[in-house]
């Protein structure tokens, strides 16, 4: 059998692409409105020139921080709540989710304080230039507002895709962004009538709209009677045991997405320390990465649900082949999306009211973002999609959070602080990272060592927090 035959036999499943399709395409559509609205409001920002520009990037570090320990709290909790749903355990999957509520909130109300008690400081780490961080203490004082209610929101949305529900989430939240850009706009600019705050604005917008989105979606939930409407008691029901079995699995995907965002944080700082015009530049680049990548987050999505489910109903030889089948599709997806990016570059950064220094590193950094963003789009279905809902945290926590200190971060520093390089370079080096993990990650998906069936291990708890109860 020829090597094109057996590819196309591997990808002759109807069910997979039905599957893919049902789950992935409404988590597509709130990642497109959700990326194209982002960089629309970095553009709005952009007209106020670069300090703003680097201002808006450097507060929304923290928030960037915040929300990958939201995504380990949640995903960790999702490894759970899919194999619960695959086999139809109800209770259990309250239970996760009120355990999932509980860290989550806990660390928005950390990250909260922090925002209010020490912006200008946190900001400092980042950039010397006293315009910026004057800037973007205030932006970020009340953008943090929206930390508390982000929690609630990613917590129950991230949960109700387990159970295959992603139309709920997504209207809501493309909802909350389309209120979100007008009101940036509105604010920004001072039009129909609202006060000019520049990038105040946008912060005020932020913290409206994601107000109105946690309360939109609680009461959609409860009022149709959701998988996921868990009573408060059914919430706060689990004990000691349960919070033990589920924590242990879940503690090294929230160390995982923690060391990896403050490596994210460390380049940033690189970037930062490198100059307001090349911070500026991956910022810009970055919005308009996050539109490259809105399929793959709908397919990685997708492959953590359909896996999860299939290892927690006993049909592992089903989880690998699926998971096989995504890594495929983002392999080719990500070289045609490379190549399409290349051909909307010029366009795309023309609508940035900056400096051409800036732009000329942005068309740079882009270039190197097309070699590798079929490696990057992969990277993210093995750790996202593939090793967590497996249950294997552990190898995830060595790919994707201690690679990222043990080779990406030296080799950016080389780049930019002994060799000084320019910040496109810089960038290349740090994708030295990428291609570590793409490596190792290809080989622990051949090893089927990281498919485990967690609710086997939960088998017996019922009983005990029935009792509780």
């Amino acid at each position: 059998m020829t090597l094109f035959r057996k590819i196309t036999e591997f990808y002759r499943d109807a069910e997979y692409f039905r599957e893919v399709r049902r789950i992935a395409l409404p988590i597509i559509a709130q990642q497109a409105m959700f990326s194209l609205l982002n960089m629309l409001g970095v553009i709005f920002v952009g007209q106020k020139g670069d300090a703003s520009v680097a201002a808006v990037g450097l507060a929304g570090q923290i928030a960037f921080l915040l929300n990958l320990v939201h995504f380990g709290i949640i995903s960790g909790a999702a490894m759970f709540t899919a194999q619960f749903w695959g086999k139809q355990d109800i209770p259990n999957l309250r239970r996760v989710l009120g355990l999932c509520l509980l860290l989550a909130i806990s660390a928005s109300l950390i990250f909260f304080a922090l925002a209010q008690l020490f912006p200008s400081q946190i900001l400092r780490v980042y950039s010397n230039d006293a315009e910026v961080i004057a800037l973007g203490t205030e932006y970020i004082r009340t953008f943090s507002w929206t930390f508390l209610f982000f929690a609630i929101t990613f917590s129950y949305a991230l949960v109700m895709r387990s159970t295959g529900n992603v139309i709920l989430p997504t209207m809501v939240g493309v909802g909350a962004l389309f209120i979100s850009t007008f009101l940036s706009y509105s604010l920004i600019f001072g039009e129909f009538g609202l006060p000019e705050l520049g990038i105040q604005g946008a912060a005020v917008a932020a913290v409206i709209a994601r107000f109105l989105e946690c309360v939109t979606l609680l009461i959609i939930t409860y009022k149709t009677k959701s998988p996921v409407a868990a009573s408060f008691r059914e919430l706060t029901s689990f004990d000691k045991a349960f919070f033990g079995r589920v924590i242990k699995p879940m503690l090294p995907v929230i160390l995982n997405e923690l060391f990896w965002s403050l490596g994210i944080t460390t380049y940033n700082i690189i970037y930062g320390r490198m100059g307001t015009q090349a911070y500026a530049a991956m910022n810009i680049v970055a919005t308009i990465e996050q539109v490259a990548f809105v399929v793959f987050i709908g397919v990685s999505n997708a492959t953590s649900v359909l896996v999860g489910n299939r290892i927690g109903a006993g049909k592992e030889d089903e989880a690998y082949v699926y998971a096989g089948r995504s890594l495929g599709i983002g392999i080719l997806g990500g070289l045609f999306l490379g190549l399409a990016l290349q051909l909307v570059k010029a366009p795309l950064l023309s609508l940035y009211n900056v400096s051409p220094e800036v732009i000329q590193n942005a068309g740079y950094i882009i270039n190197v973002v097309t070699l590798f963003l079929w490696v990057r789009v992969n990277n993210m279905t093995t750790v996202v999609g593939i090793l967590r809902a497996g249950g294997d945290t552990r190898f995830s926590l060595f790919l994707d959070g201690i690679i990222i200190w043990l080779v990406g971060v030296p080799m950016a520093y080389l780049a930019a602080f002994v060799l000084e390089l320019p910040v496109y370079f810089v960038y290349l080096f740090a994708m030295s990272e990428e291609a570590t993990k793409w490596i190792l990650g290809v080989r622990r998906y051949l090893s089927r060592k990281w498919i485990n069936n967690l609710t086997v291990h939960m088998e017996g708890l019922d009983a005990s927090v029935a009792k509780a109860d």
